[in-house]
């Protein structure tokens, strides 16, 4: 199968999904998310057997992952979720915090000891299972779809680096694992 090659350019993360239309197994998609990424991390107790996500940042961002997703297959006339096994590719951009900048005239220059990449909390794990669950029923049928992943990391905002988008969010691919091959090629 020939996918199209905006199907992942990375230059500009696309509004709508670039899908190949030509005959074969099923195309990949992308989609580009903005908000805040949030980890799915521990639930507490509240009574009655009900518990509830101790993060208060987890739905909102579940719900900025299914609207992308549902924004991007809108379009889609015969679209249903993917399945089979899967690769996706997950690049979450988060906001470099203001303490990483120097002060006065200089506000706009990084000190030199700001880290090039976020390496604290939100852990990436907690984030990633969080969007993934946000895809099921939309982009996959399950997350469990899921057997490797081509690109998985988080970058600061304005990054030169692929996928990593000039605000807060994440850009995501899946594709079927027969053509991870020739995308990542």
């Amino acid at each position: 199968m020939t996918l199209t090659p905006t199907l992942f350019d990375s230059a500009t993360p696309p509004a709508t999904p670039a899908v190949s239309t030509t005959a074969g197994p099923r195309p990949g998609i992308s989609l580009t998310v903005y908000g805040l990424p949030a980890p799915q991390g521990s639930k507490r107790h509240v009574g009655n057997g009900v518990m509830i996500e101790s993060s208060k940042k987890v739905k909102p961002w579940r719900q900025d992952v299914k609207q992308a997703a549902l924004d991007a297959v809108q379009g889609l006339a015969d679209w249903t979720p993917l399945d089979g096994p899967l690769v996706a590719s997950m690049v979450f951009t988060f906001a470099r915090p203001k303490g990483h900048y120097r002060t006065g005239r200089n506000a706009h220059l990084l000190r030199d000891g700001a880290p090039p990449r976020p390496h604290g909390m939100p852990d990436l794990s907690k984030i990633l299972r969080c969007t993934e669950d946000s895809l099921k029923g939309i982009v996959w049928h399950d997350d469990a779809r899921v057997v490797g992943y081509g690109r998985l990391g988080k970058f600061y905002a304005g990054t030169d680096a692929a996928d990593v988008l000039s605000m807060p969010g994440c850009v995501i691919r899946v594709w079927p694992l027969d053509d991870a091959a020739e995308v990542q090629a």
